[in-house]
């Protein structure tokens, strides 16, 4: 590989083996070699992609919060999530899932604000951020693992003074954030 041509990948894949496997992810080891011809090895977590939903109406957002074992506290976030058990199918129609799922609400209009790629130097995961308007209430539909979730309508200055306290951790959560204020400015300009 000394001689790589530009068009060649910075890394290439030597051989891959899988490490552990569930519903929800799959972990593989990989040998690499890299442009200048050095190995190594690379842990992966294949994950599918998420949507992140932001419920706003009247200057507020609807959050969620539940339990997240890894960190071992309750977190506060929008609301989002993968398609069940490896189902498949369109950003949108799993923005609308996720948001009637965990908060009941139903969104007459569902604005796509981007993609985004999480923690992309430790998962092929990526996530679909929309803003829901026009939303009727209804009746939350958690799965089993959401039973603790409770969700609340929060002020836009509330939801920012939450991300200075540390109360929103959630990256994807911040960064929709960011994405609907890119788009806001965005119109505005218009």
């Amino acid at each position: 590989m000394a001689n790589a041509q530009a068009s060649d990948p910075d890394i290439r894949t030597i051989s891959s083996s899988l490490v552990y496997e569930d519903a929800w992810m799959v972990l593989r080891r990989d040998e690499i070699e890299r442009r200048d011809g050095s190995r190594g090895s690379y842990a992966v977590v294949d994950k599918p992609d998420f949507a992140v939903v932001i419920p706003a109406e009247r200057d507020r957002f609807c959050l969620v919060e539940e339990y997240r074992y890894p960190v071992g506290r309750r977190c506060w976030a929008f609301p989002q999530g993968a398609f069940p058990g490896g189902a498949t199918g369109e950003p949108e129609q799993l923005a609308r899932l996720e948001l009637a799922q965990e908060t009941g609400l139903s969104a007459r209009r569902l604005t796509r604000l981007g993609f985004l790629h999480s923690a992309h130097g430790l998962t092929s995961q990526g996530f679909h951020a929309f803003l829901a308007t026009g939303l009727t209430a209804g009746e939350p539909q958690r799965e089993a693992e959401e039973q603790d979730m409770r969700h609340e309508w929060v002020s836009r200055d509330r939801f920012r003074a939450m991300i200075r306290e540390g109360a929103i951790t959630d990256d994807s959560t911040i960064a929709a954030f960011a994405l609907l204020l890119l788009h806001e400015n965005s119109a505005a300009e218009r």
